[in-house]
């Protein structure tokens, strides 16, 4: 028998964000489908049927991602948020990626989380949203099922962000950094001298 009976767990890795108000648009005619050498053609004028926020937490070693949609973007949901995490990943010490917004940092957020102190969030420098990886993943989301889409409800739009989360999720793959560690270091070296000088 081993020192440990229940061995710890390894630390997950998790970049975290929320993609506010993404609009449940419906185009005020059908999408017309691409004919031989023409595109796909579509009207420019939208009906607007409401919002909703998405927040996620793409999973750096696995390229997994857990998300949840909200009506409103504040701390609240950003807490309701962090405990679906806590709850998907019960028993790992969590480090979690996250920029500065004031939500992640209130009185309510940093309670909870000395009560849960297997869970630690690093926040990112001002201005380098573009090192939260789930940030790439948002972009994926956008351009393969929510641009091109058309919504009649709010929900219709969220059961689409689940659909596309369920199918990226079933051969889901982390994403690789192109550049190195020295390289990011020295750009975002470079970043804070510019934000200094000016």
């Amino acid at each position: 028998m081993g020192l440990y009976r229940n061995p710890p767990e390894s630390a997950i890795v998790l970049s975290v964000d929320e993609k506010t108000q993404i609009q449940a648009l419906d185009r005020t005619q059908p999408l017309l489908p691409m004919k031989s050498h023409q595109v796909e053609r579509h009207t420019h004028d939208y009906v607007r049927h409401g919002t909703t926020s998405l927040f996620a937490a793409l999973d750096l070693a696995t390229g997994t991602v857990t998300g949840g949609c909200y009506e409103k973007h504040r701390a609240e949901e950003f807490l309701d948020f962090l405990k679906l995490v806590a709850r998907t990943y019960p028993r790992h010490p969590l480090h979690v990626i996250i920029d500065n917004a004031s939500t992640h940092k209130t009185a309510e957020v940093q309670a909870w989380l000395a009560r849960h102190r297997r869970i630690q969030l690093h926040f990112t420098p001002t201005g380098s949203s573009w090192l939260n990886q789930v940030e790439t993943w948002f972009s994926i989301l956008s351009r393969r099922a929510i641009r091109r889409g058309a919504f009649t409800s709010v929900r219709a739009l969220t059961e689409a962000i689940q659909r596309f989360r369920d199918h990226w999720n079933d051969d889901c793959k982390p994403f690789v950094w192109v550049k190195t560690a020295d390289q990011i270091l020295a750009t975002l070296h470079r970043q804070r001298s510019h934000v200094t000088v000016h």
